[in-house]
C-alpha cells in the first residue's frame, strides 16, 4: 500500500531526519537539484480548494526538478462543482493512477478521508486548522541549518495560533526534536494547552533562539477578534525595535502581512529567514514525493473501499 503524508507523525524521527539530509544534498548542489530524475515517469495531481502561492507552486517545481509531471485541477472547473462527491473525484483521478495526490482543503480531516479512497500517496498541503506537515518539515530544516543540534532550543510562535494548522504541526515536530515551544498571543488566540504561553514576546524574547509569526487567519474566525488590524499590529507585529540586536532567527510561513505580522524594515533584517523557507520548501517536497513515491507499491488492496 502507498504511504501517506497526512500529519508530521506519519514520519519517524529517523525518518524525519532522512527527509532533512535529502532535502539538504538537493540544496548542496544545484546541479544535482535540477538533473535528478527520480520521478521519472511518474504524475502528481495537486487538487488545491484553498488559495495558495507557496504550497502549490513548490509542490508542482519540487515534482519537475525530480523529473515528473503535474497535473493541477481547477476546482473552479471539476465535477464538484455539478455536486459529484470530493470522494468520488478522488478515486476517479486515482483510476488514472497518478503517483500521488497533493491535496488541500478549509476543513480539517479531509485528506485523511481521501486516504480511504485511493491507492496512490496522499499527501496534506493544509487542512482547516489541523496540520500542515511539509511547512513544519522545512521549518524544522531551516531550524536546524541555523541553530544546529535543536535539544533545549527555545522558539516563540506568535499569534493566531488557535487557528493556525501550521502551529499545530510546528508544536508536535519541534517539540519531537527537543525545542521548548512557548506561545504568544492575546488569550483568545491561545489553544487549551500545556505548553508555556503569554500575552507579549517582550515577555520571552531575551531567552528565545527564535521566533515564528504567524498570519491573523480572518477567514478563520466566527466575528471580528480585533476592531482592525492594525490594533493587532500595534501589540504583535515584529519589528527591528524589539528584536534588538539579540541573535534570534524569524520564520513565517507564508503570507505575510506587512507591518502586521512583520515591519518593512524586519523582513529586510538579515535574520529573518522568509525567502530562505520558500527555498527550502521546494527541496522538502522534494524530498517527501521522493520518499513516499518510490518507497511504496502503489497496488489495489482486496476489499478496496470504492470498487
Amino acid at each position: 500500500m502507498a504511504r501517506h503524508l497526512l500529519e508530521t507523525k506519519d514520519f519517524s524521527k529517523e525518518e524525519v531526519e532522512g527527509i532533512l539530509d535529502l532535502a539538504q544534498s538537493y540544496l548542496d548542489s544545484k546541479n544535482a537539484l535540477n538533473s535528478k530524475n527520480a520521478l521519472l515517469g511518474h504524475i502528481v495531481i495537486t487538487i488545491f480548494f484553498e488559495n495558495s502561492t507557496r504550497t502549490l507552486s513548490s509542490f508542482e517545481v519540487a515534482t519537475k526538478r525530480l523529473g515528473g509531471s503535474v497535473v493541477r485541477l481547477d476546482v473552479s472547473k471539476s465535477s464538484t462543482t455539478k455536486g459529484e462527491t470530493l470522494f468520488d473525484t478522488a478515486a476517479n483521478l486515482n483510476a488514472m493512477q497518478p503517483s500521488a495526490i497533493v491535496v488541500r482543503h478549509k476543513n480539517s480531516g479531509v485528506p485523511n478521508i481521501l486516504a480511504k479512497y485511493v491507492t496512490c500517496s496522499i499527501i496534506n498541503g493544509g487542512d482547516g486548522a489541523h496540520a500542515h506537515p511539509t511547512q513544519a518539515l522545512l521549518d524544522l530544516l531551516t531550524l536546524r541549518k541555523h541553530l544546529g543540534n535543536l535539544e533545549g532550543k527555545k522558539i516563540a510562535i506568535v499569534g493566531d495560533i488557535r487557528n493556525s494548522r501550521v502551529a499545530n504541526s510546528n508544536i508536535e515536530l519541534l517539540g519531537r526534536f527537543g525545542m521548548e515551544v512557548i506561545l504568544v498571543g492575546p488569550p483568545h488566540f491561545i489553544p487549551k494547552t500545556k505548553l508555556r504561553h503569554c500575552i507579549s514576546l517582550k515577555e520571552v524574547i531575551d531567552s528565545v533562539d527564535a521566533v515564528m509569526s504567524l498570519r491573523t487567519q480572518t477567514e478563520r474566525h466566527d466575528y471580528p477578534i480585533y476592531s482592525s488590524l492594525k490594533d493587532y499590529a500595534s501589540d504583535y507585529c515584529i519589528t527591528r525595535e524589539l528584536f534588538g540586536e539579540r541573535n534570534i532567527i524569524l520564520l513565517h510561513p507564508g503570507p505575510v502581512h506587512r507591518n502586521i505580522d512583520i515591519s518593512d524594515s524586519m523582513l529586510q533584517d538579515p535574520r529573518c529567514k522568509v525567502l530562505e523557507q520558500v527555498t527550502h520548501g521546494v527541496a522538502i517536497r522534494m524530498a517527501v514525493l521522493e520518499t513516499l513515491i518510490t518507497h511504496s507499491k502503489n497496488k489495489i488492496p482486496k476489499n478496496f473501499p470504492y470498487f
